[in-house]
């Protein structure tokens, strides 16, 4: 039994390491130079489409209240 407790030991220190690897090479993937740009485009992605802000919900009461009036 001591080789298995000897090798799961070192398996999980490997796999614990790797992780943490991985998450510093993400966090530096995330934060590099130049990344500021495709940031900005993702974050305004949703936007792209529209054209104007949709009006507050007053002045869209106000247009369907001539909308009747005027039919």
């Amino acid at each position: 039994m001591e080789t298995y407790d000897t090798l799961r030991y070192f398996a999980s220190l490997a796999s614990l390491v790797a992780m943490f690897v991985l998450f510093i090479l993400v966090v530096l993937f995330l934060f590099r130079p130049g990344a500021g740009k495709l940031h900005d485009e993702t974050k305004n992605m949703i936007f792209r489409n529209d054209d104007k802000p949709s009006p507050p919900e007053d002045d869209r009461r106000e247009q369907r209240q001539e909308e009747k009036e005027a039919r």
